[in-house]
């Protein structure tokens, strides 16, 4: 855990604080972000790492279709121009807000989302167990959240929607890994697999090549990966959907799920972690960053 985490442990208390502090112009407050969440100066002239290129990428890259993609509803019309209609998880609904929820007509188990939201899910594996007036507190203030903590811009102009999708899990393991694909300009480095979500010692996350091999480093802010993991089925499917995914973008991360041979869509993330992660040992920010080709300014 970073020392800014640690000061403000509150994930709402941060997030108050940066909404106070929206008056402060993005690169300003950029520079000012890495500094504190880094420990470092911030170099955008010559960005070698990859979390540096991360921040000159919220800056000065604007391709309209990012903030399309980054929309967890839009990107959902992406998918489908790819042709990979088959990959996205069924969905139940989309409201405007959480009061046009009509939660007698979904089904036992579910998920809700909001379109521009991190951290903002709701997860339903019992419906006769939730407290709905909870759900709908809980998406009345996060729709009310800023979406310009990080300085992200993809996010800005997104419209704050709930949606509803099918809950997705494994028969044969009580598990949801995730695989998030490094991809710049249509080709893979590596991915990240994050296992073990519901345990109670928390989720693990390892960094695997693109043959399934762990590598040796692992993000400083996450439980490093000490489990076995076995390669999915259709792995190579799975390679094949995020350089589809990717090859319109200088980077995006592709998130996907495997369910028993299944391969369904997550997300596209932009800016992972924001660019303010830790990597352990710290070369491999370096490493990744050099996969990172900067396009020109758009």
């Amino acid at each position: 855990m970073s020392l800014y985490k640690k000061i403000f442990r509150s994930r709402g208390l941060r997030i108050r604080i940066l909404q106070l502090l929206e008056f402060i112009p993005d690169k300003m407050m950029i520079k000012l972000q890495y500094r504190i969440k880094q420990g470092r100066k911030l170099d955008l002239k010559n960005p070698r790492r990859y979390t540096e290129r991360l921040q000159w990428y919220k800056l000065n890259y604007r391709d309209p279709l990012m903030s399309k993609c980054a929309d967890k509803l839009s990107v959902r019309e992406y998918i489908e121009s790819k042709g990979l209609k088959d990959i996205l998880i069924p969905l139940y609904g989309v409201y405007n807000s959480p009061d046009k929820i009509d939660f007698d007509s979904l089904p036992e188990q579910y998920v809700l989302k909001i379109t521009n939201g991190c951290q903002t899910n709701v997860i339903v594996k019992s419906k006769s167990e939730i407290d709905t007036n909870h759900i709908k507190q809980s998406f009345n203030q996060w729709m009310k959240q800023s979406v310009k903590s990080g300085r992200e811009w993809a996010y800005y102009d997104i419209k704050p929607r709930i949606i509803c999708e099918k809950y997705i899990a494994s028969e044969t393991q009580n598990d949801l890994p995730d695989y998030k694909f490094f991809c710049f300009q249509g080709e893979i480095y590596c991915l990240y697999v994050i296992c073990n979500r519901f345990s109670n010692e928390g989720p693990q996350l390892g960094i695997f090549d693109v043959q399934f091999q762990q590598l040796p480093y692992f993000r400083g802010d996450e439980n490093p990966m000490e489990m076995p993991v076995e390669q999915p089925e259709n792995f190579d499917r799975m390679i094949e959907i995020a350089k589809i995914l990717s090859e319109d973008f200088p980077h995006v991360r592709v998130d996907l799920y495997n369910v028993d041979g299944q391969i369904y869509f997550g997300e596209l993330t932009f800016y992972d972690g924001s660019g303010y992660q830790p990597y352990e040992p710290d070369e491999f920010d370096y490493i990744l960053g050099s996969k990172f080709n900067l396009p020109e300014k758009v």
